[in-house]
């Protein structure tokens, strides 16, 4: 077991001094601070690292995880996160990103009792009862998981528009837009959905808050 976590540290080393190999001021630079220009919401599997299947540098990306990359208007850490990329860091473009064959999503299809995420999962669970219509017309299960995947991350696109954060941002005119993504585990590919919102006058009405 101590071997185990051992290996983390050495190949931090190992990645330390690669690093400096091919820039010595790697580090100099990135202690003058952050200027990163996306916000990526994703799920915490750690099949899927952003930096990673991005090809973005330390720096680049402002990551923020959770179960199924959800959207909760009363989750503090979610809200802190997007409050400081969109009005400190002023990034423009902000991502969910979910996944195919997502654990949060296939448990929020089924009636199973997990414990405290039980919680968490009735959140992606409301999103089927949007979509109840659609998903259930779908008699492949995993076509119908693969199809719930892509309408969460949708939903949760919305869900970042109708926050407060993100209207007042495009109030005062700051260039930022939603993005709907989905990764495919089986073949390292991310699919845009092509859920990109712009502005306020991409949502229903009953979400804008006046200027």
């Amino acid at each position: 077991m101590e071997k185990s976590y051992k290996r983390l540290l050495q190949n931090n080393k190992k990645w330390v001094a690669n690093q400096l190999k091919s820039d010595p001021d790697f580090f100099t630079d990135l202690s003058h601070g952050q200027t990163p220009e996306y916000l990526w919401i994703g799920c915490s599997d750690s099949r899927v690292p952003a930096n990673a299947i991005t090809g973005t540098k330390p720096g680049e990306m402002f990551v923020h995880r959770n179960i199924a990359n959800m959207v909760v208007h009363s989750d503090m850490n979610l809200l802190s996160v997007l409050s400081y990329a969109v009005e400190v860091l002023k990034v423009k473009h902000i991502i969910v990103c979910g996944h195919y064959g997502c654990g949060g999503v296939l448990a929020a299809m089924g009636n199973k009792q997990y414990g405290l995420i039980d919680n968490w999962l009735r959140h992606i669970k409301d999103v089927y009862r949007i979509h109840h219509t659609q998903l259930d017309a779908i008699k492949d299960k995993k076509e119908r998981a693969n199809k719930f995947v892509e309408l969460n991350v949708m939903e949760q696109v919305l869900d970042l528009g109708k926050t407060s954060i993100v209207q007042n941002a495009w109030i005062q005119k700051q260039p930022l837009h939603l993005h709907g993504w989905v990764y495919d585990i089986h073949d390292g590919i991310i699919n845009d959905l092509g859920a990109t919102i712009r502005g306020t006058k991409d949502l229903h009405s009953i979400y804008r808050f006046a200027d």
